[in-house]
């Protein structure tokens, strides 16, 4: 509390104090988050360097996840494949869920083929927890469209369509569901 005799100059130079002690203590608390995060993206890239050398990948799903990210713009231009696949098949083993299946099940159609996907895919329409997720029938619309199945494409996309809240979404399924029969 301040006294009622202190004029107001005081009063504006110790809001100003403690402004600046909060100040300090928030830019301190941010540095430290950043340099946390910059650490991990560190380890994550060099998990993605490991799958891209094909070496053995021992890490957690987090860190798994994160090296996905920075390795699929080194995989692109070289053409490999091989590695986003290899980072699915240890997060499956880490932390296996039908999502992480349909990620790797993307992985697999790139690295061995929209069949071999696709194979996967079919597999998980029989997952409970899938039944409602509009990019089971999307991920097996574009492998069947891939494969020259276009009817069970449409349809397939149609689906997704159905299921999917985002109208600017819907729209690109029903217009790539359209596009399997031209």
């Amino acid at each position: 509390m301040v006294p009622m005799s202190t004029s107001i100059g005081d009063t504006h130079r110790a809001i100003e104090a403690v402004w600046r002690i909060e100040s300090t203590k928030i830019i301190a608390r941010v540095a430290r988050m950043i340099s946390r995060g910059l650490v991990a993206l560190s380890r994550a890239e060099r998990l993605a360097e490991h799958a891209v050398a094909g070496s053995t990948i021992t890490a957690g799903p987090y860190t798994l996840q994160a090296a996905l990210r920075p390795a699929m713009p080194v995989l692109a231009p070289r053409g490999d494949r091989l590695a986003p696949h290899r980072l699915y098949d240890t997060l499956a083993g880490v932390n296996a869920s039908p999502v992480v299946e349909l990620n790797r099940a993307v992985a697999v159609a790139m690295a061995f083929g929209p069949a071999a996907g696709l194979e996967i895919v079919d597999a998980l329409t029989s997952e409970p927890s899938l039944k409602n997720y509009h990019l089971l029938p999307s991920v097996r619309g574009d492998l069947l469209s891939k494969l020259g199945r276009s009817s069970e494409a449409r349809s397939e996309f149609e689906r997704a369509a159905s299921l999917n809240r985002n109208a600017r979404e819907r729209t690109v399924l029903l217009d790539r569901g359209r596009s399997c029969l031209t």
